[in-house]
């Protein structure tokens, strides 16, 4: 990736800082302390800590908040909670016989062994509801895209739920994607995100570019 930063700001003010994720891109570091993750270099560019709000996983690319004070961090978790958030993702799968729209409800569980989701159609120890929304909004030749959302936020909620129903998305072979990129980034976008301002309670709306990427831009034509 470009190691400039300020090349993936989407958004800046004194509250908030909204960055485009790169795929491949940790948002806060792991065990491994000498990789950097989206959270240290945008407290380098920042000059001082950022709060947290919410994450993508490493293969996903698009919008990631991060709040520049306790009073924004907790204003903006609070309307995740309870659920004031709208996040749109874009999925590329291979295309199918899947409906032009639908409801997708499951149960998932966190395998921390394998760091994948375990999915049933069915209530049981452990499994906590899933549900998404969907509908395919183009399509190619082998491919369609769809834009999500989610109802709830489960770990790889999207990624499981899509492979449960025999459409994992492209490359995401931890879901049973016959083929994966050399990076391991996944055609996952989370592609915008809509919230209330912290201090000036205007709503804003936050769009991120698809990654540079020959498929992206056959469905951005």
């Amino acid at each position: 990736m470009n190691e400039n930063i300020s090349d993936y700001i989407l958004y800046k003010d004194n509250q908030v800082i909204i960055f485009n994720k790169p795929n491949g891109l940790l948002v806060q570091s792991g065990q491994s302390k000498e990789e950097k993750s989206l959270k240290q270099m945008a407290e380098i560019y920042c000059k001082h800590p950022l709060g947290l709000v919410h994450r993508l996983d490493r293969p996903v690319s698009g919008v990631c908040i991060f709040a520049k004070n306790k009073k924004s961090l907790a204003h903006l978790n609070q309307q995740f909670q309870e659920k004031k958030v709208q996040k749109k993702y874009h999925a590329i799968i291979p295309k199918g016989d899947l409906k032009q729209e639908g409801k997708l409800e499951h149960f998932i569980k966190r395998n921390g062994k394998r760091l994948k989701a375990e999915v049933s159609d069915n209530a049981k120890g452990g499994f906590k509801k899933a549900i998404l929304n969907y509908k395919i909004i183009k399509e190619i030749e082998r491919y369609s895209l769809l834009e999500i959302d989610l109802e709830t936020g489960r770990f790889h909620q999207i990624r499981a739920q899509m492979a449960a129903v025999g459409y994992p998305i492209k490359d995401d072979v931890k879901y049973g994607a016959k083929r994966g990129n050399k990076n391991r980034s996944i055609f996952l976008h989370a592609h915008s995100l809509s919230f209330i301002h912290p201090t000036t309670n205007q709503k804003i709306n936050i769009v991120a570019d698809y990654p540079d990427d020959t498929l992206w831009k056959l469905f951005d034509e």
